[in-house]
């Protein structure tokens, strides 16, 4: 009788040797919105907190995978500031859990190894406490550390991100502190609560709803990042789903490139028309006026135009 569960197995690491067969490279900055948690639970018979657990444990894979594939920086949507109006009953477990796994993060010897800092994202005074405390500890124990950039997206919203920068802005200029014509993108940018980080290259959705949800709008919309939407359900996402969102990654740059290189080549060949079409007048020009015209100059003129001819892209 066949081991079903084996041959799966023997396939999925079949699959996942040809995907990485099929990457060049990497992503600098890979975002995932953790979705799934709770419908997971629901599905094995468990809990909402149960199924946050889940996930958990797949957050600590998923870093393992980015070290090795050379991922720069990984920004996790774990906490909006939806997410507040969902029952205490839910609640609370899920914010026992934020904080007992940002101090376990912070004490893990991978962390340390790998040089991973660790950083929260978002309204962090909302939370309660001990999820407080959690961050400020986390934050104090890998502060040092440049070699990987985690980011822990808590109490985060994006269109909050966005107005908070906006207003801040604004009173500095009505206070006289700040010049209106001074505005840029940097100046907004350094104010996206206090917390700059690379342009998103990659978003990846799991269970299955195909939208970003008002994640990382400044870092990800200005950048066009690539977008992954997979059916897994935050728990079950696996090494060959990252691998996928990777390779997904990977083309549409490929496509870019395609994109720009035929762009590059069209302005150089409307330059050459140009410059040609500018060469031949001058060339007519030169024919009318040359005094005498002796036969060696006309020869010459006329080895200038037949190159002209010989360059033109039309021909």
């Amino acid at each position: 009788m066949i081991d079903t569960s084996r041959f799966r197995g023997l396939l999925d690491e079949a699959y996942e040797r040809l995907l990485r067969r099929e990457i060049d490279g990497a992503p600098d900055h890979v975002a995932i919105i953790q979705d799934g948690n709770r419908r997971y639970a629901r599905s094995n018979g468990e809990d909402a907190p149960d199924g946050h657990r889940a996930g958990a444990e797949t957050t600590e894979q998923v870093l393992d995978w980015c070290a090795e594939l050379g991922v720069e920086e990984l920004t996790l949507y774990a906490f909006s500031t939806e997410n507040f109006a969902r029952p205490d009953e839910e609640l609370e477990p899920l914010f026992d859990l934020m904080a007992r796994k940002l101090r376990e993060f912070a004490d893990a010897d991978r962390v340390h190894e790998q040089g991973v800092q660790i950083r929260a994202l978002g309204d962090v005074p909302m939370l309660p406490e001990r999820v407080r405390e959690a961050v400020d500890y986390a934050e104090r124990r890998t502060r040092g550390y440049d070699e990987f950039r985690l980011n822990v997206a808590v109490a985060y919203g994006g269109r909050n991100e966005l107005l908070s920068a906006v207003r801040a802005v604004a009173r500095d200029v009505a206070a006289g502190e700040l010049d209106a014509e001074a505005v840029d993108a940097d100046e907004v940018e350094s104010r996206l609560y206090d917390r700059p980080v690379r342009d998103v290259d990659l978003i990846v959705r799991t269970g299955g709803t195909e939208r970003t949800s008002n994640f990382l709008p400044w870092y990800a919309n200005g950048n066009e990042a690539a977008v992954y939407f997979c059916t897994p359900y935050w728990p079950e996402f696996s090494k060959v789903d990252f691998l996928r969102a990777i390779r997904t990654y990977e083309a549409r740059e490929e496509s870019w490139r395609r994109a720009r290189t035929r762009r590059a080549a069209a302005l150089v060949r409307a330059v050459a028309e140009a410059e040609l079409a500018d060469a031949r007048t001058v060339a007519a020009r030169l024919r009318d006026r040359l005094p005498g015209r002796s036969d060696d100059e006309l020869a010459e003129l006329d080895a200038v135009e037949e190159s002209l001819d010989a360059a033109d892209p039309a021909d």
